[in-house]
């Protein structure tokens, strides 16, 4: 027997608009509305028409459509020259934007980074959306830490090499996070984008523009957990020291499937170091 036809009504859109105005994030929503039997591609597709019709009125929130961080890999190589540094792509995919990079950092260099980072480490904060503050939410339980840019040699470098991979500036990105993950810690799936219906997205926004690509590079390894994971496409991408991540979304909805988390650290530790790229100079 066939599924009923979903159709999105007049009803569920007035309902999502309703959740956004209460501060519900995007997948809560979604996961609302897969609990109460809508599929989840109708459940992302009302989402996305409420989010769209929202950011009409959102200017600060509109993107420039084509002009986005991209690894310098059109003429189909499986390595790039990043500032004088070897890079390997060891994996890419188009929906969503995922290149998973080898060898992006070297063993010395991920050690400095963590040891830089040690002393100044403490409990991770999520950007209060009321607000465009931050706060300290349950669904992250890392430590971390922020790394101005350019504030050291190796910081420096790192972000040189970051620029030319990723075909970006320096300066539209946010400093390096640096973030440890103890057993059992998790960041349960989220977006990186900030969400144009919130209240205080307009004041993050002023300070360089939306969020347009991540990278998450990985310092240390845990003995077990501790993936990347893309639950929109069933994707996990392994925390292999060196290596790193990065996923790109064009337009702050969930149509770009960059849904992700930090799956729960069974043993061992994870370090990570993150940079966020922005649409404009980020002060």
């Amino acid at each position: 027997m066939n599924s009923p036809v979903q159709t999105i009504t007049s009803e569920l859109r007035r309902w999502v608009m309703a959740q956004l105005e209460a501060g519900a994030t995007h997948p809560d929503i979604v996961q609302a509305m897969q609990s109460s039997g809508w599929s989840t591609d109708i459940a992302r597709a009302a989402l996305d028409e409420v989010l769209f019709s929202r950011s009409t009125v959102a200017t600060a929130s509109a993107l420039v459509v084509g002009d986005m961080p991209e690894p310098a890999v059109a003429d189909g190589s499986n390595i790039i020259t990043a500032d004088g540094h070897e890079v390997r792509i060891a994996l890419a995919m188009r929906l969503p934007r995922v290149v998973v990079f080898d060898g992006l950092l070297t063993d010395g260099e991920c050690e400095a980074l963590v040891e830089e980072a040690r002393p100044r480490l403490a409990r991770s904060e999520t950007v209060d959306h009321a607000t465009g503050g931050s706060e300290v939410n349950a669904a992250r339980t890392s430590e971390g830490m922020f790394f101005a840019r350019g504030e050291s040699p190796l910081i420096a470098r790192l972000e040189s090499r970051i620029a030319a991979l990723l075909q970006w500036p320096a300066d539209r990105g946010e400093g390096l996070q640096v973030l440890r993950y103890r057993p059992g810690a998790e960041y349960r799936p989220h977006y990186d984008y900030f969400d144009p219906a919130q209240p205080g997205t307009a004041a993050v926004l002023r300070r360089g523009g939306q969020r347009l690509a991540t990278l998450v590079m990985y310092l240390g390894a845990p003995e077990r957990g501790g993936a990347t994971t893309f639950p929109d496409v069933g994707l996990e991408v392994a925390p292999v020291r060196g290596s790193a991540v990065f996923f790109s979304y064009d337009r702050p909805q969930a149509s770009t499937r960059t849904l992700h988390g930090g799956a729960p650290v069974l043993a061992g530790e994870k370090w990570v170091a993150t940079k966020w790229l922005r649409e404009g100079v980020f002060t």
